[in-house]
């Protein structure tokens, strides 16, 4: 654009001027570079981020704290609220390294927490646990540090985090415990199928959760789900490998709270252990489950597409001769089609004392070696099918 009038010139600066002033002035912006973060794998970071948290959650300011690209070790960091706003972005442009060797946070029960905090936002980037290391000392019965947890959010309100990946976890990769109102979006998680304990996702106590549009490629769960979770919404995931998407394992403490208003719809299983599965301990317990919706899942090769397990007794410790006291009601399993990798595609193994009721089945289709022979294995369960059934329903 040409401006030939210097007055118009001048307003013109001035204009930009004041808009570029007031947008940096209602909004800091926080480079951990600048507090001292080296983005050379090597430098421990973890300082410079801290520094970069208390600065932004003691501003009244809205705040952006910027990881640009390179790779940045950073020991256990804890994040902790209350802030004087409600609205501070993490926006990742590179990737948080995690140390190499294992026992620097192996003994931690998180690298990366975030503790009381409302409307923080984590948008891209990697994190990398590097848990290839405690994966192996594990194998070997070694004593090892159990991990730590790659990113945790803990009585935490109003979250999102958006096109974060998450690599090599020791343990899980994101749990979300006892928060409300967070939503997960274009999430990826990575690590091996042989890798143990590192569960995708996991959700405990906790209300209003989704998880949208994420790929998840693990050795446990993709997602699992813990007592106390309420209206939870699982769309567009892609499982595999891994143990599938578990509500459970319930009944490991007798004093539990309940999981209800579950949704898990348009989900795709690929060679997992597990499709849709709960799964309770076989003892007795306060717990229940409820109103469980599974919609449009397809599942490929997997081992165990549909699954009740109420006699889980890993180890055959504290639960043998028991009964589970979770009590399984109002499940629906809606569209699920695909080919199971054994010849029992579907298995209810309810309580004996608290059978399952109310389990519904509507327009289930699994084969079996490409051939409609897979087989329905029912004990203690009660429900109603509708549409096609197969393998041939045994409710």
């Amino acid at each position: 654009m040409k401006i030939n009038n210097p007055f118009s010139s001048f307003l013109l600066i001035s204009f930009f001027s004041i808009f570029f002033t007031k947008s940096i002035a209602d909004v800091m912006f926080l480079n951990v570079i600048n507090f001292g973060a080296k983005s050379d794998s090597k430098t421990d970071s973890s300082y410079a981020f801290s520094s970069a948290w208390d600065l932004a959650c003691n501003s009244s300011k809205s705040s952006t704290i910027y990881v640009p690209k390179g790779n940045f070790l950073v020991k256990q960091v804890y994040f902790k609220g209350k802030c004087n706003n409600n609205a501070i972005i993490f926006r990742i442009d590179g990737t948080i390294v995690a140390p190499f060797d294992y026992n620097v946070i192996g003994n931690e029960k998180n690298w990366i927490l975030f503790q009381g905090v409302d409307g923080v936002s984590i948008l891209g980037g990697n994190l990398d646990g590097q848990g290839s290391g405690l994966w192996t000392c594990k194998s070997s019965s070694k004593n090892c540090p159990r991990g730590a947890t790659t990113l945790g959010f803990s009585n935490s309100n109003n979250v999102s985090i958006t096109g974060l990946t998450s690599l090599n976890s020791q343990m899980f990769h994101i749990v979300i415990n006892g928060c409300k109102n967070v939503k997960l979006q274009g999430v990826k998680v990575y690590a091996p199928g042989e890798s143990p304990n590192t569960d995708g996702i996991h959700v405990q106590l906790s209300s209003d959760i989704s998880i949208l549009n994420s790929i998840i490629s693990t050795g446990d769960d993709c997602v699992s789900i813990g007592p106390g979770t309420t209206n939870l919404w699982i769309q567009n995931v892609a499982c595999g490998p891994g143990h599938g998407i578990s509500i459970g394992s319930l009944a490991k403490d007798f004093e539990e709270a309940g999981v209800q208003n579950v949704t898990v719809k348009s989900v795709m299983f690929m060679n997992t252990q597990n499709g849709v599965r709960i799964k309770t301990w076989g003892r007795p317990s306060t717990g229940f489950v409820n109103n469980v919706l599974f919609q449009h899942v397809t599942m490929i090769d997997v081992q165990n597409p549909i699954v009740i397990d109420q006699n889980y007794c890993p180890y055959n410790k504290n639960c043998p001769g028991q009964v589970s006291g979770v009590k399984v009601s109002d499940v629906t399993y809606q569209d699920i089609h695909g080919s199971s990798a054994t010849r029992v595609a579907m298995k209810f193994d309810c309580s004996k004392r608290n059978p399952c009721k109310g389990i519904k089945l509507e327009d289930v289709n699994l084969s079996y070696k490409n051939e409609p022979a897979a087989e329905a294995s029912c004990a203690n369960v009660a429900g109603t099918t509708t549409g096609v059934i197969q393998p041939t329903s045994c409710l």
